[in-house]
């Protein structure tokens, strides 16, 4: 079994990585999804995110990635008031952010190793300085012998891999997983979470959405868990 692969690192802000205060959010004219949400996530913590189905897991991830706006409250991200800041700075600030999204967004026309290595090349580096390290990650999301194949000849779980590998592979400050384990037997599950752990202990703050018990057993984190708009930390 190869060793964990390692990955490039970026220095790390030394506040609250996540500060959500009185945050509400609602669609449109619809009742509200999440309703007086406060918490703060240090650097460096793990937390998984549990509720059932429909609770608002990905709607409060895709507030911590920018993607929504709070209807309510106050999001801070890296210090800064997200309401605040312009659309090219919330660009900037996710780069920090490694996303998986359960429809994993793949870009059809680049292969998987094109894909995984996008955000090393968004950030100017050179191929010669991450060719080894995208490969080596490939191999150990079982993906070594599809690495130059493209996302649409791959199945469900093995683009949920690359997607896993595309987060991971710039060492964000803040990893934000979707139900990461969803299309994969257990042992990858297992193996998937050995590699977030290991992300986690070089410095990433990572939060993951999950309704797999067995994996959440296999690591002691806390929880921050979602029930009728509300969200608390176990």
């Amino acid at each position: 079994m190869p060793q964990t692969p390692v990955m490039y690192t970026n220095s790390h802000y030394d506040g609250s990585m996540i500060r959500l205060q009185n945050v509400g959010l609602r669609y449109d004219y619809g009742p509200h999804v999440l309703r007086d949400v406060s918490f703060h996530l240090k650097p460096g913590s793990f937390h998984f995110l549990t509720g059932p189905s429909g609770a608002g897991k990905t709607s409060l991830l895709r507030l911590m990635f920018m993607s929504l706006q709070a209807t309510d409250g106050n999001v801070q991200l890296f210090g800064k008031n997200i309401s605040r800041v312009s659309a090219s700075r919330r660009a900037q600030l996710r780069r920090r952010i490694g996303i998986v999204f359960q429809d994993f967004r793949l870009l059809d026309h680049m292969t998987t190793w094109e894909n995984v290595a996008l955000p090393l090349r968004v950030v100017g580096r050179r191929p010669s300085g991450y060719r080894e390290d995208v490969t080596d990650l490939l191999q150990w999301v079982g993906l070594g012998d599809r690495m130059h194949g493209y996302p649409p000849v791959l199945s469900g779980g093995e683009k949920q891999r690359a997607a896993i590998a595309r987060a991971v592979i710039g060492k964000p400050e803040l990893l934000l997983a979707d139900e990461p384990t969803g299309n994969v037997d257990p042992q990858m599950a297992r193996r998937l979470l050995r590699l977030f752990v290991e992300l986690n202990r070089l410095g990433t703050s990572v939060v993951i959405a999950t309704h797999d018990q067995q994996l959440m057993e296999q690591f002691s984190a806390p929880r921050l868990e979602i029930r009728d708009g509300n969200v608390r930390i176990l």
